[in-house]
């Protein structure tokens, strides 16, 4: 399973992103993400030492920061996954490489190559294996409202094997 350090939403855009889970689930039209909040993966690898926690201070430090939530976007091919877009601002871009540059010393093997600067897409996850026969009526719930103001509060790391939280001080 999977380790990683995430940004956090305040409470608000936490419940919002929660209804539309709720909202596709209720719908038949998608599973939820298996995850314990909605968050922001901004970096991620098969183990992650928990000395990290101390090396991303200053990344809590700029904390808190603002965002938005943008489009819908699908990742993969058959087994669909549904997330919203954040919206890269320079600031969040900066958080990001910090966070990489930071990190990179604590990750085994190595970051997914789809977290590092470059290549990686800020968003957060709605619903995972969403058929495709079931698009046309999961877009449109997906994409209320079309754009939502967003503050990201906290940081974390991401114990995937445990399935446990570890907030990361400023």
């Amino acid at each position: 399973m999977a380790h990683s350090v995430e940004l956090l939403f305040d409470p608000a855009t936490e419940a919002r992103i929660r209804e539309l889970w709720a909202a596709l689930t209720e719908a038949g039209l998608a599973a939820p993400p298996q995850t314990a909040r909605p968050h922001v993966t901004l970096t991620v690898a098969e183990h992650l030492d928990p000395g990290v926690d101390a090396a991303l201070g200053e990344v809590a430090a700029r904390l808190p920061l603002p965002a938005r939530i943008g489009a819908p976007l699908l990742f993969g091919r058959s087994r669909l996954v549904l997330v919203r877009l954040i919206v890269p601002t320079a600031e969040l871009l900066e958080v990001h490489a910090a966070t990489d540059r930071l990190a990179r010393p604590y990750l085994r093997p190595a970051p997914m190559p789809t977290a590092v600067p470059g290549r990686w897409t800020a968003h957060t996850t709605l619903a995972r294996r969403v058929r495709p026969d079931r698009l046309a009526a999961a877009l449109p719930i997906a994409a209320r409202p079309a754009e939502l103001a967003a503050t990201f509060t906290g940081l974390r790391r991401w114990d995937g094997d445990r399935r446990v939280e570890f907030p990361v001080p400023s």
